[in-house]
């Protein structure tokens, strides 16, 4: 059954992947390495953006 809502548009910053880890290069006790997650700030961790309009109201 078809869906009537549009596709959602990947971030142009992120390219759809909205999350990454990156490793501090230390190791916690237990010999794992230590990794923060971090977000997309342009999208805010979704992974998509809004579809932009396709005008601009000018004027009066």
């Amino acid at each position: 059954m078809p869906r009537n809502t549009p596709n959602p548009r990947p971030c142009r910053d992120c390219d759809g992947f909205p999350v990454v880890a990156i490793t501090t290069g230390t190791r916690n006790p237990d010999g794992t390495r230590t990794t923060l997650r971090v977000d997309c700030q342009a999208c805010h961790g979704t992974g998509t953006t809004a579809p932009t309009h396709a005008f601009v109201r000018a004027g009066r």
